[in-house]
């Protein structure tokens, strides 16, 4: 008999012989049989298995306590207890293995995040991360369907890369060479003696080989991991995270943002559509908020401004900062909470930003002083997606890159994209992880990724 699946039971209209594979959540035991409650992660929902205890089914039933992996045919029949339709007269029982009730460590309580970090490896199990990489997977599906609709290409970023996207020095370094070797040598042979022959690093986006690759195919957009050497235990930083960065030719900041308002709210329909029942649990357990907060970001289109109408709003509201703002100001959480939670009351957009503030391969403006630029704010958040029109000019891009102190030979491929064919062309990054807190409202990073990668913890 074919495995059946827990979310397909829910749909039944009638009942007949089932094979259940999964875990026991639960166990209790009556006179001459036993209750197990069945999950095998499908959806949040458990099903009770009825065992009675005959010769046939005692020996496997004997094992099968809390965390025990098991195997249940029988009769799928209409229930007679509350709040559940559906329950399985089992006739066959097999036990895979056993958990050791005393040692096994998910028990029928509620156990903290923290406490839930240092078993990674079975925190899946519980109802909360169970929903999780639901909505994690449904959430990446959604992302692919939402650019396959919109004809864009899906293309692979090196993770490897000889290239600091940002210029800020934070790449993880990747060495071959053994350490004892490594120290002997003068900088310059140790470079030579790299895999590579050359200093290499863990990307920190994949937007660069994007735009070569929009230069060439029009839209396209990388979904892949990313990381960061940045010393921060903040709740919304890892060192490892995922990033979704489209890049389009021939666009402009204004078709970058309208692009960015477009993939969220898609996102966000999709988890309300989709996602319903782990929301649920999320909206009840997590964050009481969250479906009101949800539901208003489809409500009206996000309010939009620039960075110099943003520092005016927020240095009129009476407000005192704990980061105060000044013209040159870049926006933090606290700033940009305060936009859409308090001031609009819906996700902005600010764009223009000063170009201090920003990347050398941004589109400088007109006015010399600022870039085509724009960040997507949403509550609780803050900034969900950045990105800009990027810099197509040749003389502008030499010039911001030597304001950077960025050397042009390690990017002379890049730079060869504005002596050939070059055209204006615009893209942003979205933090997966952002929006799998925003949708689901857990509020640390560490708990919308099964491993969580952060400064001092390499666990799993």
């Amino acid at each position: 008999m074919q495995r059946t699946r827990i979310v397909e039971l829910l749909d039944r209209g009638e009942g007949g012989p089932v094979l259940l594979k999964g875990w026991v959540r639960t166990r209790r035991d009556a006179k001459g049989f036993s209750f197990l409650e069945v999950n095998d992660g499908s959806c949040l929902a458990n099903v009770q298995v009825v065992a009675d205890h005959t010769p046939e089914l005692l020996p496997a039933l004997e094992g099968m306590n809390t965390g025990a992996a098991v195997a249940v045919t029988g009769e799928l029949v209409e229930s007679p207890a509350s709040g559940q339709r559906w329950e399985v007269r089992a006739s066959g029982l097999i036990l895979y293995g056993g958990a050791d009730p005393e040692a096994f460590p998910l028990q029928k309580k509620r156990h903290s995040d923290e406490f839930l970090r240092t078993i990674a490896h079975l925190r899946p199990r519980t109802n909360k991360y169970g929903a999780m990489l639901r909505v994690r997977s449904e959430m990446a599906f959604a992302v692919h369907d939402f650019f396959r609709q919109r004809g864009f290409f899906h293309v692979h970023a090196p993770i490897l890369t000889g290239s600091d996207c940002e210029g800020a020095g934070e790449m993880f370094r990747v060495s071959n060479l053994e350490p004892e070797k490594a120290v002997i040598l003068d900088p310059r042979a140790r470079a030579e003696a790299e895999f590579f022959g050359r200093p290499a690093g863990l990307t920190v986006s994949g937007q660069l080989e994007a735009e070569l690759m929009a230069l060439a195919l029009g839209s396209v957009y990388t979904f892949g991991p990313t990381f960061r050497a940045e010393n921060s235990n903040t709740p919304k930083h890892a060192a490892e995270f995922w990033m979704v960065e489209p890049e389009v030719a021939f666009a402009d900041l204004k078709d970058d943002m309208d692009l960015a308002e477009d993939l969220v709210r898609h996102l966000v329909r999709h988890a309300l559509s989709s996602c319903s029942s782990d929301l649920a649990l999320f909206a009840s357990f997590v964050d009481k908020s969250l479906m009101p907060t949800l539901e208003g970001m489809l409500s009206a289109p996000f309010a939009r401004l620039t960075h110099a109408e943003a520092i005016r709003v927020l240095q009129a509201s009476g407000r005192s900062f704990e980061f105060p703002v000044h013209g040159k100001s870049d926006l933090q959480t606290e700033h940009e909470r305060f936009l859409c939670e308090e001031h609009f009351k819906r996700p902005v957009i600010v764009y223009d930003y000063p170009k201090e503030i920003k990347a050398f391969y941004m589109r400088l403006n007109d006015d010399e002083e600022t870039v085509a630029a724009m960040d997507l704010l949403v509550p609780r958040i803050g900034e969900l997606c950045g990105g800009s029109q990027r810099e197509e000019r040749m003389d502008v891009l030499v010039r911001r890159m030597a304001e950077a102190g960025l050397p042009e030979d390690p990017y002379w491929w890049y730079l060869d994209t504005r002596r050939f064919g070059t055209a204006p062309h615009a893209g942003f990054g979205l933090g997966f992880e952002r929006l799998l807190m925003l949708v689901t409202g857990i509020a640390n990073i560490r708990d919308v990724i099964a491993y969580p990668r952060t400064p001092g913890h390499l666990e799993f």
